[in-house]
C-alpha cells in the first residue's frame, strides 16, 4: 500500500503556489520525468506476524509490534517506528516501510534490467526475513489476511486521517491499509509526450487481465460476503472511486490530463505543521478549491508546493504518476513466483513496438477491472487475453529464464489456475 512519493517534505519548496496553471503544470514536471525508457523498480509487500502461525500462508498470530520490529531492523528502520534511525538502505539497494497494519515493505533501488532488480531484491528479501526473524517475527506472502481483523499499528497523523476518511465510506478502507499486500513495478514514463501516452495507454489496457492473472487473494477476513478473486483489488474498487479508479485509461497528453485530474480529486486531509496533526476538509472540497480561496475561512492559508505534493500521495489510482509510473494492481504473489509480474510488465513495455501488440492483445478485456477482480482466470475472455499477454512477455522476455518463468504462467492461466504456493 505504498503512499509515498521520492522527495520528503524537508526537501521541497514552502511558497505558495500563484493559479491553478502554475500548479497543474508543476504536477506534469514532477510526476512525469521525461526521458528514454531504461529503469526499473518494484516493491514488495509482506503481512507480518509475532510468533508462530498455525500453518504456512496463515496469519493467525498476533501482529507485531512496532518497536519490536524497529529493534529487529535496527538501522535499516524507518523513521515512521524509529525516529532517530538513519534509515540505511539494505545492501541491494532497497529501503524498507512499515505500513498502518504491520505489513512489511521492500522498495527497490532503480536498476537497468529486471534480472538486476529481480536479484537484488532477492538478496534484501533474504536479508529482512533473517533480520525480524531474529525477533521472532515472520514474513508471509500473503496478499490479504485471510485470518484476522483489520487493526491499525502506526498511529501517524496521515492513517489517522485516512482512517477517519474512508470509515465514513465503508469497510474496505480500513482492510486496505491494514489486511492486504502488493507487488507494485516502477517504470520510466518515456521520452516525450507521444510515448507517455502510449505507455500510459499500455499500463491501463494490460490492467484488468493481468490483475486476473495474478489474483490470488480470494479470502479476506472482514470484507463483506461475496467471492472475488482479488479481496485486495476489491478494497480498492470500492474504497474511494474519485481517489482510486483509473483517472482516464487514454489520454492524449497525460503529462497535463494527470495534473488537472490530481487538482480536482477531493481532499483527503490537509496537514497542520504547527501541531504536526491533520485537519479534515469540508466534504468533496478539492485541491482546486483550497488554490482558488475557497478554504480560506476554514484552513486560512492557501497550498504550497509542500501542501501538493501531501495531495499527491493521497491519490490511489491503478497506474500512479510518481515521477515514473507506479503500476499499482497486482496482487503480492507467493514466495517462489514474485518475480513473474516483474518480468510481465517489463517485457510488455519493452519496445514502443511491444506497447503498441500488448495493447492490442489486451484490448476486450480492457477496462473490466471489477470483472477481472470478482471473477479472475474464470472468466473465459479475461483467461484468454491474460494467458495471450503472458505469451507475448515470454516472446520478449530480456532472458531465457523470464522467458520460460512467463511461459510457465501463460500455461497455467490457460487452464485457469491462479498462482498458488509451494
Amino acid at each position: 500500500m505504498a503512499v509515498t512519493l521520492e522527495h520528503p517534505d524537508s526537501t521541497l519548496p514552502s511558497e505558495q503556489l500563484s493559479s491553478r496553471a502554475a500548479a497543474e503544470a508543476y504536477v506534469g514536471g514532477v510526476c512525469f520525468k521525461l526521458g528514454p525508457p531504461a529503469l526499473i523498480g518494484a516493491e514488495l509487500e509482506w503481512l507480518t506476524v509475532h510468533g508462530a502461525p498455525s500453518a504456512p500462508g496463515r496469519t493467525d498470530a498476533a501482529r507485531p509490534l512496532p518497536a519490536d520490529v524497529a529493534a529487529a531492523l535496527g538501522l535499516y528502520a524507518p523513521r515512521s517506528i524509529a525516529p532517530d534511525s538513519p534509515a540505511l538502505a539494505l545492501p541491494g539497494g532497497s529501503r524498507v516501510t512499515l505500513e498502518p497494519g504491520g505489513q512489511i515493505e521492500l522498495s527497490s533501488a532503480p536498476f537497468g534490467s529486471a534480472a538486476e532488480l529481480c536479484q537484488r531484491l532477492e538478496e534484501d528479501t533474504r536479508l529482512l526475513r533473517d533480520l525480524l526473524e531474529s525477533r521472532s517475527i515472520r514474513m508471509v506472502s500473503a496478499s490479504a489476511d485471510a485470518d484476522r481483523q483489520p487493526e491499525r499499528l502506526l498511529h501517524l497523523p496521515r492513517y489517522r486521517a485516512m482512517e477517519a476518511a474512508f470509515g465514513g465510506i465503508g469497510p474496505f478502507g480500513k482492510l486496505m491499509m491494514c489486511n492486504t499486500a502488493a507487488t507494485q513495478v516502477s517504470v520510466d514514463a518515456g521520452a516525450d509526450i507521444a510515448e507517455v501516452a502510449a505507455r500510459w495507454a499500455a499500463a491501463h489496457a494490460v490492467g484488468p487481465a493481468l490483475v486476473a492473472a495474478f489474483a490470488c487473494s480470494p479470502t479476506l477476513n472482514g470484507a463483506p460476503t461475496g467471492g472475488w478473486a482479488s479481496q485486495r483489488m476489491r478494497t480498492w474498487l470500492r474504497l474511494d472511486n474519485a481517489r482510486t479508479r483509473p483517472p482516464a485509461e487514454h489520454w492524449s497528453d497525460p503529462v497535463a490530463e494527470y495534473g488537472r485530474w490530481a487538482l480536482d480529486v477531493p481532499l483527503l486531509c490537509v496537514r497542520r505543521p504547527e501541531d504536526g496533526a491533520d485537519w479534515a476538509p469540508p466534504p468533496c472540497a478539492t485541491f482546486a478549491d483550497w488554490l482558488c480561496g475557497a478554504l480560506d475561512e476554514e484552513v486560512g492559508r492557501r497550498p504550497t508546493v509542500a501542501d501538493l505534493h501531501y495531495h499527491l500521495t493521497t491519490l490511489f489510482p491503478p497506474v500512479r504518476a510518481s515521477g515514473h509510473l507506479e503500476i499499482r494492481y497486482l496482487d503480492a504473489q507467493p514466495e517462489h513466483v514474485w518475480a513473474v509480474p516483474v518480468h510481465a510488465i517489463d517485457a510488455l513495455l519493452s519496445t514502443p513496438r511491444v506497447v503498441e501488440e500488448a495493447t492490442a492483445v489486451a484490448a476486450p478485456a480492457a477496462g473490466q477491472w471489477s470483472e477481472a477482480a470478482r471473477h479472475g482466470l474464470a472468466d473465459p475472455l479475461i483467461r484468454a487475453v491474460a494467458a495471450d499477454l503472458l505469451a507475448l512477455a515470454a516472446a520478449h522476455a530480456a532472458t531465457p529464464a523470464a522467458a520460460e518463468e512467463l511461459e510457465t504462467a501463460a500455461r497455467r492461466c490457460r487452464g485457469g489456475q491462479p498462482p498458488a504456493p509451494l
